[in-house]
Parts: structure tokens; sequence; C-alpha cells
């Protein structure tokens, strides 16, 4: 029993003189060392360069944790703010087209003599290529009626098809049912516009441009004030092929819409004192050649 009760106090002695030794080996000056130092301290070099490596990894591993912590919270920042910024900018890019678009209606009143009552389109035909487009007014008038006259800022729209309360269904000039007279801005020459009622694209034909008549791709069609009630010098179509033939009184010609019917969203209803016109519009009287 003494034996193991003197064995407890000689590991603790034991315990507790090392680090002492050691310590003391450490702080002396170089030429105060003995053998025993010098011995402690050639045993205590490793273990030290072992343990600094160790603190050193462990510092770096818990530095190099906590920087990427305070890089993923930043990253996390600044992918929220390029995303508000980046939504910030397409906000003000559709309102800068929204203020754009609404210029031009307003431009409208300075060329159109009549009144006019504005409406934003909410719903179209199911189709991808829609004939009709229904308006909601933005002050409801009981002077309309149908075949009035709509227009944007890009031109022709079509004409009201029915009317329902503070709404209105309009055949757009693609639709096979519509038709206007219209000049070719560079030349003067008359035609009659008729939409195709192709239902897979928007697309109109020029009828009853004479074979001699000089009309070009890229020419702009523009109602001509004559047959339906379309004010005058609104553009209508943009002429996409010309086809003459060595025979007939009249040549081929192909146009696309001046609108974009895909992106329509403000209108105008010209509230013309015109009394009648016929469905499409009717066939062009004859007009004095240019």
């Amino acid at each position: 029993m003494w034996l193991k009760r003197y064995r407890d106090v000689f590991l603790v002695v034991l315990l507790l003189a090392v680090p002492f030794f050691f310590l003391r080996a450490s702080v002396r000056r170089p030429e105060e060392l003995d053998s025993v130092d010098r011995a402690l301290l050639r045993v205590a070099a490793p273990i030290q360069y072992a343990s600094g490596a160790l603190a050193r990894g462990i510092s770096n591993l818990v530095a190099d944790y906590v920087y990427l912590v305070d890089v993923k919270r930043n990253n996390d920042r600044l992918a929220y703010e390029n995303s508000r910024l980046a939504q910030r900018v397409r906000d003000l890019s559709a309102a800068e087209a929204e203020n754009r678009r609404l210029r031009k209606l307003l431009g409208l009143r300075d060329t159109v003599p009549d009144e006019l009552v504005s409406g934003v389109v909410t719903t179209k035909e199911t189709t991808e290529w829609f004939r009709v487009a229904h308006i909601a007014l933005d002050a409801p008038t009981a002077t309309l009626r149908p075949r009035l006259p709509v227009v944007s800022a890009e031109g022709v729209v079509g004409t009201i098809l029915r009317i329902s309360g503070d709404s209105v269904d309009v055949q757009l000039a693609v639709d096979a049912g519509f038709g206007v007279d219209v000049v070719v801005e560079r030349t003067g020459a008359r035609g009659f516009v008729r939409g195709t009622g192709d239902r897979a694209r928007y697309a109109v034909r020029v009828e009853f441009m004479r074979r001699e008549d000089e009309v070009a791709e890229g020419d702009i069609l523009l109602t001509s004030g004559v047959g339906c009630r379309f004010p005058k010098g609104l553009p209508v179509a943009v002429v996409r092929k010309v086809e003459k033939k060595d025979f007939g009184l009249y040549q081929t010609v192909e146009a696309a819409p001046a609108v974009d019917f895909s992106r329509l969203e403000e209108v105008v209803i010209v509230l013309t004192d015109e009394q009648s016109c016929g469905q499409g519009g009717g066939r062009p009287s004859a007009a004095p050649r240019r």
C-alpha cells in the first residue's frame, strides 16, 4: 500500500517538476545553460515545433472559416443588391417605354382633330396570332359605336367590333374583315389595305394598286382619309413584297402592319362624326392617278 501511495506522490511531483525544468531551461540565457538544460531543450524542441505547427494550422483553419463565412455573407448581400438593382432597372426601362408610348399617344391629339377616348388592352384571343382585342376604356362615353377607328402611337389598330359597358372588342387591321384606303407615303400611289386573316402571322395585302404605280419594299402606307373613317396620314402598313406581272390591271403587294400587335397595350378611339362606313371600309372610290 505504501508503495502505491508513494508512487502516486512521485508521479505528481514528476508531472509538476518536468514543466518547471523545461520552462527553466527555456528562459535561461544560452551562456548559463548546463548539460541538463541543453538535453531538456533538445527534447522540447521537436515537441514545441509540433505544438506550434499544430496551433498555427488550427488558427489558420479557424481564420479561413471565419473569412469564408464573411465572404459568403457578403456574396449573399451583393447578390441580393444586384437582383434588387436589376429589377429596378427593368422597372425603370418599362416605365420609360410606357412614357414614350403615352407621349406618342398624346401627340396624336395634335394630328387628329376629332375627340379621342383612351383605353388599354386587357385580354386577347387565346390564339397566339389574335385578331380581336378586348379594350378597357379609361373614360366610357355614350358616343361609342361599332366600326369607329382605333389607333395607337404606331398607327392603325383596327375598328370597334362590339361595345359592352366600359369596354369594347376591337377588330384588328390584320383580320380578313378589315379594310382601309391608303396612299404610298413616298409616291402618293393609291391602294386598299385589307387584312389577310392568316392565323400563322400578322399580315395584310394591298389591293387595287395599279400595275404602273411606283411602290417598293419598305414603303410606308398611310391612311388616305377616303373610304373608311380613319383620319388622314396615319401609318397602316409597311410594304414587304411587290410582284408585278406582265398582264392585268393591278400588281400584287404584301405588307406587314405598322402596329406590333404582340406588344399592343395602349390605344385611342377616334370619335369621328361620320355615320356610315361599310364593313371593312368597302372598295376605294376612284381616285386621281399620280
